[in-house]
């Protein structure tokens, strides 16, 4: 849901049937202008929501950040796998059960020379994601977001039960 209003949404909304129940996903420019409410408002109508903030912080502040976020009943977040694997574990524990966690390992816009230059890191994006999603399995995630192109090899290096998101298809 990509709109710079509420108004948009609930437009865009009329356009299915009132019992569809859909799986959305809100990103964080419309979280941050709209707030919360409107994920009140959208589990209100029974819709699932994919909340996709990536959190990345010190392990405290994400673990504080999602106990907030496990109240509004969500069923998916999303965090960095960059902030490591004890940022992860704490995400994971403070959202609670029911909703799932996935980890972002790198961004689909990071080009090689943009992750060997600005993160330092000196292999493939193939292998930093692969690496990232191996560091979210062991935080006890539930997945990862990816590229379609990425999915084989994240099943391959994980488990075939790892959730692998690929928003943008």
């Amino acid at each position: 849901l990509d709109f710079p209003a509420f108004e948009d949404v609930k437009n865009f909304l009329e356009h299915f049937p009132e019992d569809e129940k859909l799986f959305v996903k809100i990103g964080m420019e419309f979280f941050y202008a709209v707030g919360p409410e409107i994920v009140h408002y959208l589990k209100g109508l029974g819709h699932s929501i994919f909340l996709d903030l990536k959190l990345h912080d010190i392990p405290n502040t994400v673990k504080s950040a999602m106990s907030v976020l496990g109240t509004f009943g969500v069923d998916m977040v999303t965090v960095h796998a960059a902030g490591g694997v004890e940022m992860m574990r704490e995400a994971k524990q403070a959202l609670g059960p029911g909703a799932k966690l996935v980890a972002v390992t790198q961004l689909t816009s990071t080009s090689e020379e943009d992750m060997r230059d600005c993160q330092n890191i000196q292999t493939t994006v193939q292998e930093s994601v692969v690496n990232y999603a191996r560091k979210a399995q062991e935080a006890g995630l539930d997945g990862v977001v990816c590229s379609a192109h990425e999915v084989a090899l994240i099943k391959d290096a994980t488990s075939s039960d790892f959730v692998c998101v690929t928003p943008g298809i």
